[in-house]
Order: structure tokens, then C-alpha cells, then sequence
């Protein structure tokens, strides 16, 4: 299932199953947090076609053309919002993740790119650190939930 894959811009017809793939990869992140209720589980279909108008939203599909991974992003004022990188969990630790987080700034060249995460997501951090990514702040969202924001100039 997670091999021979390639990385395509998503289309419109795309977002349905994208959408669950990420209810699906976000499962370990709830589950960090013992809790269903973070934002990747609620978001609807509209807020992912919201996301697909603003910016772009790239695809890993498998030999089989079955979405395996995916990542969003936007730009704004010469930075690069990344965000919903995501990998199957059968298809996670064989650097896909990297793929794709080199493909959004190959589609983005030479931009200061943002991201962040919760602080318990160790390995999400340390692979963004591996990829140059460097913490500038720290903030509290709930008692439970605290989010890392890292850059990469």
C-alpha cells in the first residue's frame, strides 16, 4: 500500500477522501491528548474546500491511486503557512512525511515557511527540526494543549 507513490496537486473531487485520511492519521494526535475533540477530527468538508480556494493542498497517491498522505499550505505576506501534514498510519516512518514537506516548499521556493504543533508530538517536532524547522514560540490553547510554532528561513 505505501509504496511506488507519487506527490500531485489535489483536485476539487480529491477533498472527500483526503478528509478521511486525515480523520483517520489524526487518530495518534487525539490520542496523545486522550481526547477526540482537536480541530483536524471536527473540520468539516466546506472548511477543506475553504482551505483548497485559499491555497493549495498537495496529494501522495499510492500504485493503486489511493491517497496515502497529504499537506496544505498558504501563503501570505511572503510567508508559507504550512498545515494538515498527514500520512497514513500503515504508511508512517518511511520518510513520506518528508516527501511531502519538501514537495509544499518546492512548490513554495525560497519562502520563510511556518508550522506549528501540539508540544506532545514529539516525533512531528523532531522531524520538522531534521528538516530545519527551528521553534520561535510557544503558546497555550487549553490546560491540556500547548502548541510549538517553528520556522524555516
Amino acid at each position: 500500500m505505501c509504496e511506488d507513490h507519487r506527490i500531485d496537486k489535489a483536485d476539487l473531487e480529491d477533498l472527500p477522501e483526503i478528509l478521511r485520511l486525515q480523520y483517520r492519521a489524526y487518530q495518534s494526535e487525539a490520542a496523545l491528548f486522550g481526547s477526540r475533540d482537536i480541530p483536524p477530527l471536527k473540520q468539516t468538508l466546506d472548511e477543506v474546500i475553504a482551505e483548497y480556494h485559499a491555497g493549495v493542498i498537495l496529494k501522495m497517491v499510492n500504485e493503486d491511486h489511493v491517497i496515502i498522505g497529504s499537506i496544505r499550505a498558504k501563503e501570505q505576506n511572503g510567508t508559507v503557512y504550512v498545515g494538515k501534514l498527514m500520512v497514513h498510519p500503515d504508511c508512517r516512518h518511511r520518510g513520506l512525511g518528508t516527501r511531502l514537506l519538501q514537495a509544499i516548499e518546492q512548490y513554495f521556493p525560497q519562502k520563510r515557511y511556518e508550522l506549528f504543533t501540539s508540544t506532545k508530538s514529539t516525533d512531528n517536532i523532531r522531524l520538522y527540526q531534521r528538516m530545519g524547522y527551528k521553534i520561535f514560540d510557544c503558546k497555550p490553547v487549553t490546560d491540556e494543549l500547548r502548541f510549538v510554532y517553528m520556522e524555516k528561513v
